[in-house]
């Protein structure tokens, strides 16, 4: 198979070869030292390749690629520990405003919900965006609005790997917003917090193979750390519960993409897809720094920069109770009679 043609995830392997190289020579030139922000010159470097709006359509600007290479985007700057809102931007945001039918220009922006009085808290990177994608209530229906980083009041925040998480505020009654259907917004939600799933999977791969790797070097009364069974039960379970995760995130994903984001049990399979995760989390951080030991701790070590990122993200658009509470109420909707084609379907 040559390098030109798409592998078995529909990703094509060229454009993923591409990918991994610009975050590697990234990574190598940037090493990650205090608060993170967007790197405007990575931004523009990416921009430049089509990798800023992969997803979105030719028509609207974009490279229109497919949510296969999109996920692979995710996924490999997670791999390479580069911090950027390039999941906010591409398939939030910007796939939003096409939808409504909005201009969109180059402009960096990530998307918020506002509650009644006006405020969104933990918004994804909106102190480092020009431009805020912002969604409130009106009456019985929802508008939203393109709005300017400078027509919002934002107090900076950050989640536990350092990545601006803000909180927003705006008199909604200066903005100028458009209708949005319930249905934009079901999927909005669903996509948000599939991404999350996504970049989780892939911080545990890496946990994974950190651990395989660190494991089989490290010596210890004379044999290699994995020859001990103790050791190999821990790598064992992370390497069950990082499958089990991704399992459920990839069948959600094709199931999603097969869709359009509409199918009847969409909701229920992001659901699983985001409690495996936030389980898998728990497992693969615990057993990944056991298996360490003392070296896993130190900042120096780059277990960190997976473990403390699964566990941030695992709980970013819906927490691990919130989703396990979905998946519990989708079961007893579905009763006895229809459980197994719940999950089966």
């Amino acid at each position: 198979m040559s390098t030109s043609e798409p592998n078995t995830r529909g990703v094509d392997r060229g454009l993923a070869d591409m990918m991994n190289a610009v975050f590697a020579d990234y990574r190598e030139t940037q090493p990650p030292s205090g608060p993170v922000r967007r790197d405007t010159e990575l931004w523009s470097s990416l921009d430049q390749l089509g990798l800023v709006r992969l997803s979105g359509s030719e028509e609207a600007g974009g490279s229109g690629a497919s949510w296969y290479d999109a996920a692979e985007l995710f996924s490999a700057a997670v791999r390479h520990g580069v911090r950027a809102p390039l999941a906010e931007h591409d398939v939030l945001a910007c796939w939003l405003l096409e939808k409504i039918g909005a201009p969109i220009d180059a402009a960096a922006r990530t998307v918020c919900t506002l509650d009644a009085s006006g405020t969104a808290t933990a918004v994804p990177w909106a102190s480092t965006a020009e431009k805020i994608v912002v969604i409130w209530r009106h009456d019985d229906i929802h508008l939203v609005a393109d709005a300017a980083q400078t027509d919002l009041r934002i107090t900076p925040g950050s989640n536990l790997i350092g990545e601006p998480r803000d909180t927003v505020s705006a008199e909604v009654s200066a903005l100028a917003g458009v209708t949005v259907t319930e249905q934009l917004l079901t999927k909005l939600r669903l996509r948000s917090a599939l991404v999350r799933s996504i970049q989780v999977c892939a911080a545990l791969d890496e946990i994974l193979e950190l651990s395989v790797e660190h494991t089989g070097a490290r010596t210890q009364f004379g044999r290699p750390l994995s020859k001990f069974q103790a050791i190999q039960h821990l790598i064992a379970d992370i390497a069950a519960e990082a499958a089990l995760a991704r399992a459920a995130t990839e069948t959600a994903l094709a199931t999603a993409v097969a869709s359009d984001w509409s199918a009847p049990n969409l909701g229920f399979l992001v659901a699983v897809a985001r409690s495996c995760a936030g389980h898998a989390t728990s497992v693969a951080v615990r057993n990944g720094h056991q298996a360490f030991g003392a070296i896993g701790t130190t900042i120096e070590h780059r277990l960190h920069e997976y473990t403390r990122a699964a566990l941030a993200w695992r709980s970013e658009f819906g927490s691990v109770r919130y989703w396990d509470e979905e998946v519990t109420r989708a079961a007893l909707a579905a009763g006895a009679a229809g459980l197994w084609r719940l999950i089966t379907d």
